[in-house]
């Protein structure tokens, strides 16, 4: 029973090691520029045209919001500080269209740190895109079934990261898709959505670079046979926007609750003076 279940493991193994070169060429052209990779299927640069459409919605909004804020400031007086300069409001203006007209620029300039980095660590890690697979099996079916188990598993997360690197892809397409809309918020003090927008950006493109090292990382040491440490780099790659999401993402109230948590705390400590 345990050899007819190694053979069915093994015929598994050898049915994915087939497409298990390719899957993770060129990951991060992939997510970084997910678009080049559907031109195809839809016969157009898909992004382009709706970073187009939504640049003209976004420069919009920004006037729009900029006439309303400086009418209800400086002419209403019912929002903000009417004794504030107003250049302040017209440097958040010319900011926003710096962004949000820039943005196409900026983002080629990051996809290559990111590229450049991302290569960088694998150079470093010593990691290779061309692997002996049919080797590695042939290395697992004489190991027994819990050691095939253990290869079935490795190969199931490795699909299931692949398929996070697609949709990180197509995250990371609708963020610069979206970039012009959330430039809004840079006309308020705080920069509104646009804070937490870049920081979700961050969070995503510094995913694709973790994820990527801790991928080719868990093949190495599968591959040389450290089966426990290459399934845990991988599950570890899985985790990974999660992992960076619990320290990247921060709330906009976070300050508030300090604060408000700072005041209560000395005015217990000065009641007790009084009291005392």
């Amino acid at each position: 029973m345990e050899y007819i279940l190694v053979l069915l493991i093994v015929a598994l193994l050898n049915g994915a090691i087939a497409y298990l070169d390719s899957l993770l060429t060129d990951i991060v052209p992939l997510t970084l520029y997910a678009e080049k990779y559907m031109s195809t299927l839809a016969g157009t640069n898909l992004t382009e045209d709706l970073f187009n459409i939504l640049f003209g919605f976004g420069v919009s909004l920004i006037v729009l919001k900029f006439l309303k804020k400086g009418f209800e400031t400086y002419v209403l007086w019912t929002d903000g500080d009417a004794d504030e300069e107003p250049l302040s409001l017209l440097t958040n203006f010319f900011k926003a269209m710096a962004v949000a007209i820039c943005f196409p620029i900026i983002y080629g300039w990051l996809g290559q740190i990111v590229q450049e980095m991302t290569n960088r660590l694998l150079t470093a890690i010593g990691a290779s895109t061309s692997y002996n697979w049919a080797a590695w099996v042939a290395g697992i079916s004489s190991q027994g079934l819990v050691t095939a188990i253990f290869g079935l598993v490795f190969i199931i997360c490795y699909f299931i990261l692949y398929f996070q690197f697609l949709m990180r892809g197509l995250e990371i397409m609708i963020l610069r898709i979206g970039v012009p809309l959330a430039c809004v918020g840079l006309l308020d003090n705080d920069r509104g959505v646009f804070k937490s927008y870049s920081q979700k950006f961050f969070q995503a493109t510094l995913s694709v670079v973790v994820q990527i090292s801790l991928s080719k990382l868990g093949v190495g040491l599968m591959l040389n046979m450290h089966i426990l440490w290459g399934i845990a780099c991988l599950i570890l790659a899985i985790r990974t926007p999660k992992f960076l999401g619990d320290f990247l993402l921060t709330t906009g109230g976070g300050g508030g609750a300090v604060n408000n948590a700072y005041h209560s705390v000395r005015l217990v400590q000065m009641a007790r003076h009084l009291v005392k």
